[in-house]
């Protein structure tokens, strides 16, 4: 079994770094939308304001284990390891793309690294992550899966399906409940009062009888210790556990632009303006993770100024070279529409 990576100053740096890069391809995705009007086509799902949860759960991995998100998924292949490049050619529909250019912004591929695959449909990551981790059990290869997906999943059977049969088998799976407080345009507090059942989402764990935790989702260090502790349980054949992160999306359900190409300033936080309250996205933005990470590491003198402006330097031109990389990539030729089909 690998040694277990402690939070070490330069694991805490790195940790930084993470969550700046996420922000920084997000931010870059949003803006080809005006940039670059017509580039991406269809849609694309942002996760700003998770880089903490993804960032300290994904912390805890060991190197085979395997990342499966929803379609809201930029995030955790760039932790993996995925090259920035591949990954806004694939946004931008680009031969050089992770999928050639076919599967865009929400199907996101690349198990080289160990990021199986998302995809468009809500709560699919439950079930695949819960089949992978079946394999993983009965072939031994000592993986965990981390399985990321929405407040709004957990109203699919197939949750519920999935967590009975994890629990029963003890598969090593850790579920990681990602609520943004939005369900695309609907708010939480709607969702509870109309359509969930118990507050916190992490009581759901209770009908499998398997641990079930809720965490501030904008502090990566208490992420980090609540999934290494669910980690630790699914490795040593005890079974899964759902953690509940909990943390605003800072941005809008989703980005879109109509074909053809019409040019549009998208709202920046259209979901909260939507539902009129802009005293709930002010309060969000004063708890931006990013920020607040950064301000407790420059108060513990793990980072100075200087270090904190070059991460960020250096990831603005990390993901403006993925940008230009992308921009230049041809599309794909017609005839490879015919391929990767079965008839």
């Amino acid at each position: 079994m690998a040694k277990k990576k402690g939070l070490t100053k330069d694991r805490l740096i790195w940790m930084y770094t993470q969550m700046v890069r996420i922000r920084e391809f997000e931010s870059r995705v949003k803006r080809t939308f005006v940039e670059h009007p017509g580039v991406i086509r269809g849609h694309t799902h942002l996760g700003d304001g998770a880089e903490a949860t993804i960032v300290g759960a994904l912390a805890t991995r060991q190197d085979n284990d395997l990342a499966m998100p929803s379609y809201r998924c930029h995030g955790y292949p760039l932790v993996l390891g995925t090259p920035p490049r591949k990954m806004m050619a694939e946004i931008y529909g680009r031969k050089d793309g992770l999928c050639g250019g076919f599967g865009g912004s929400m199907h996101l591929a690349d198990p080289e690294h160990h990021f199986p695959g998302t995809s468009g449909i809500i709560g699919q990551a439950i079930t695949h992550a819960t089949g992978a981790a079946l394999t993983a059990q009965v072939k031994d290869t000592g993986q965990v899966i981390y399985c990321f997906f929405g407040d709004g999943a957990t109203k699919q059977g197939a949750f519920f399906e999935s967590l009975n049969l994890a629990a029963v088998w003890k598969l090593p799976i850790v579920y990681i409940l990602e609520n943004n407080y939005y369900q695309a345009y609907t708010h939480v507090s709607l969702e509870d009062a109309n359509y969930i059942a118990g507050d916190p989402l992490s009581k759901k764990a209770q009908a499998f009888s398997i641990p079930g935790v809720t965490v501030d989702g904008t502090d990566p260090l208490k992420v980090y210790a609540t999934v290494q502790k669910a980690v630790e349980r699914a490795r040593s054949e005890k079974g899964p556990s759902l953690i509940e992160a909990k943390f605003h999306r800072l941005s809008a359900h989703g980005n879109a632009i109509t074909v053809p190409p019409v040019p549009t300033q998208f709202p920046e936080h259209e979901a909260v303006e939507v539902y009129g309250k802009k005293a709930e996205f002010a309060a969000a933005i004063k708890n931006d993770p990013i920020p607040k990470f950064r301000a407790s590491l420059l108060r513990k003198k793990i980072l100075t100024k200087e270090d904190a402006q070059r991460i960020e330097e250096k990831a603005r031109a990390e993901m403006e070279d993925a940008v230009q990389f992308a921009l230049a990539s041809p599309l794909p030729a017609d005839t490879e529409a015919l391929k990767h089909v079965y008839a």
